[in-house]
């Protein structure tokens, strides 16, 4: 009678520790040293089991770094209201912002075209992280035109919230213009924002929100991490 190879064996085993929560998503396997001390066996048969189950998309491997859990991705539809809170919270997820630096300076040209302001005007800047239960999912910088809102980086250090802030300084409503997307790889800094390796596959989202009358309150940039967001395109007025 055939014997079940070692290698699925153990896939079995690491796939039952999955299973019954001895890891959780996102959470770093022991090491291919300590499973070849626990299982008995060499790192080849190791692995094997390893490479089985990153095929059955149960776990993830990263150079330098480790084999890791894999994590289910988080659903962020792109329409024309996209609200980050409200995106997540349809997901069944937490969200969470958090503002790493608010600086005030003049715009350079991509900026100042995005915004249709003249060159060097003043320009609100925003960096910061956004999070998915409590995992940083992406790293965002937004740009606002200083003049019509002056009062705007008061009130996002208040609440990170865009969404108040914006309706706080007389723009109760904004909708997406445009959404550009490009795939991009992480940068030192960017990986570790992230908590992922550097050179690890980003989502880079680039839009414009508009007023009502169509005029450009904030050009953002968001870099996700490729592994952690999944980008939808939904109903424009979902996330109302």
């Amino acid at each position: 009678m055939a014997r079940t190879p070692i290698w699925r064996n153990i896939a079995d085993a690491l796939s039952a520790d999955l299973a019954a929560g001895h890891y959780g998503p996102g959470d770093k396997l022991p090491t291919e040293a300590q499973l070849s001390a626990r299982f008995g066996v060499n790192r080849h048969t190791v692995r094997h089991a390893l490479a089985h189950m990153a095929e059955a998309g149960l776990v993830q491997a990263r150079r330098g770094a480790g084999v890791f859990v894999a994590e289910t991705p988080t659903d962020y539809p792109l329409g024309r209201r996209v609200r980050f809170h409200q995106s997540l919270a349809a997901a069944g997820r937490e969200a969470e912002k958090r503002i790493l630096s608010i600086d005030t300076r003049s715009a350079d040209r991509e900026e100042a075209d995005a915004l249709r302001l003249e060159p060097g005007a003043a320009v609100h800047v925003c960096d910061g992280l956004l999070f998915s239960d409590g995992k940083p999912v992406g790293l965002y910088r937004s740009v606002f035109p200083a003049d019509r809102m002056p009062d705007l980086p008061r009130r996002l250090r208040a609440d990170p919230s865009v969404t108040r802030a914006l309706a706080a300084c007389g723009v109760p409503d904004f909708t997406r213009a445009f959404t550009r997307l490009t795939a991009k790889a992480a940068k030192a800094v960017q990986a570790r924002h992230l908590d992922i390796p550097e050179g690890a596959p980003l989502l880079r989202s680039v839009g414009v929100n508009v007023d009502p009358d169509g005029a450009p309150v904030e050009y953002g940039r968001t870099w996700f991490a490729g592994d952690r967001v999944s980008l939808t395109v939904g109903d424009p007025d979902a996330q109302g």
